[in-house]
């Protein structure tokens, strides 16, 4: 079987920079396992797999070692594809995802923005590994899907040195790390070891719990965003009550055909 195959880079308006992403539409689903040989074959932090249903699109993302429940720069990915290559009609494309629902992305000037759910992160009693992993002492840890630890600046986050070993075996699995930005609202990066992925350059999906919390600490809907791991992206989000909108840049590097027997 011949199925087409893109990689690009989500959050980033040009190549070698952001999170790439490889999108493989499909006939229809193949086996979970198939699938996942395909992402760590392709071996990047997400491949997105989708499936067209009506004017929809089933979506599933997979690490090189697991299916994930949300993931944003691959649905980024996945919607610039279906815009710019299977010419996908009007301005918005609704996703389906069995494990995060209906997920839409959207036209906006030159840019793609997610409407994804928001996750409030809460106050918790962390595992001590974090601050052991992290080799830091946050202002404070709180949690949705995923860890989130607040430091006081920019300088702090950008030279955190993480061991990956200890990480892996917290839970749930993915740790956000965040504070103030210097030249925009806030900055974050994101250590996911437990997912086979040790630092991810750019997480939309972490989005979804940064943003509703920095809306509150700096009362202020509209933020700008950068995850300042080695590639870096640029995000600009807003805080819609129950949904968040977090908007980027895609750069197309790859277009291909792979063989699966």
């Amino acid at each position: 079987m011949e199925l087409p195959l893109y990689q690009l880079d989500a959050f980033s308006s040009r190549q070698f920079a952001g999170n790439p992403a490889a999108v493989c539409p499909l006939p229809e689903w193949l086996p979970a396992e198939t699938m996942q040989a395909i992402a760590a074959e392709n071996n990047l932090a997400e491949t997105a797999f989708l499936v067209a249903n009506g004017g929809a699109y089933g979506l599933r993302w997979f690490t090189p070692a697991c299916e994930v429940d949300l993931c944003g720069h691959a649905t980024l990915a996945a919607a610039y594809a279906l815009f710019h290559y299977h010419d996908a009609p009007g301005e918005e494309i609704v996703f389906h995802s069995p494990r995060s629902g209906e997920l839409i992305v959207r036209r906006q000037g030159d840019r793609l923005c997610l409407d994804f759910p928001a996750r409030q992160p809460q106050r918790c009693t962390p595992d001590p590994r974090i601050m052991e992993g992290l080799g830091a002492q946050p202002l404070e840890i709180l949690v949705s899907n995923y860890y989130l630890a607040v430091f006081e600046s920019e300088e702090t986050i950008a030279s955190l040195q993480p061991s990956f070993p200890v990480l892996k075996n917290v839970n749930p699995g993915g740790i956000i790390v965040t504070a103030p930005g210097k030249e925009v609202d806030f900055v974050s990066r994101f250590f996911a070891p437990a997912f086979g992925i040790d630092e991810d350059p750019v997480t939309g999906s972490a989005h979804c719990s940064l943003t509703p919390y920095w809306s509150r600490r700096l009362g202020k809907k509209p933020l700008t965003a950068r995850q300042i791991s080695p590639r870096g992206g640029e995000l600009w989000c807003e805080d819609r009550g129950d949904r968040i909108w977090i908007a980027g840049h895609v750069a197309p590097y790859l277009k291909g055909t792979i063989y699966v027997g």
